[in-house]
């Protein structure tokens, strides 16, 4: 969690400071920035379908300081009004990158342990210990991820639902992830 303050104090602090100490500060913001291995964490999303989500997780991450890996297909243009609008103002904001595949990603991609949630299998979720350099992987919402992106994952979680309800919304699904793993950084 350290690292998360660290970028806030210097957003919202530097006024008080010196202008030395702000410079400082922003040296060290623009690193983070520009180095998505130093990031906190980075959010995959697997062939997203529904524009709507993908923008609340794009928001999601502007507002926590994010990467925002999009591996295509996607099953709506990034030109979609409903993608747009549920972005908000907040688009130019969000470090967004897109990947042909998933084998590009894999190639190309930030470095760090590939962690998947499931609806259908993996770990109970409270046994997630997240990292700084954690990718976070989501799925499709009709169809999830497929079983070649399981096996290739260094760990699988899931959220155990009701009988009866297939899954979670994508957006509520990452909201939630992320949500424990801030609680749970220790650095």
């Amino acid at each position: 969690m350290g690292h998360l303050w660290g970028r806030l104090f210097w957003r919202v602090s530097w006024g008080r400071d010196s202008w030395g100490v702000f410079r400082e500060g922003l040296v060290c913001f623009e690193k983070r920035l520009n180095d998505w291995n130093y990031r906190l964490m980075n959010i995959i999303l697997f062939e997203p379908e529904i524009p709507p989500n993908t923008g609340n997780v794009a928001r999601l991450c502007a507002g926590l300081d994010l990467v925002l890996h999009l591996v295509q297909p996607l099953g709506f243009s990034l030109e979609d009004r409903h993608l747009k609008r549920a972005g908000l103002d907040y688009w130019p904001l969000v470090d967004l990158r897109l990947w042909p595949d998933w084998q590009s990603f894999l190639e190309d991609g930030p470095k760090g342990r590939l962690i998947a949630a499931s609806a259908r299998t993996g770990l109970h979720f409270s046994q997630y210990r997240p990292k700084n350099s954690d990718n976070l992987i989501f799925g499709p919402e009709t169809r999830g991820l497929p079983e070649n992106i399981i096996e290739t994952a260094d760990f699988v979680y899931s959220i155990p639902l009701k009988a009866g309800v297939r899954s979670l919304n994508l957006a509520t699904t990452v909201g939630f992830f992320l949500g424990l793993a801030l609680s749970r950084l220790e650095n």
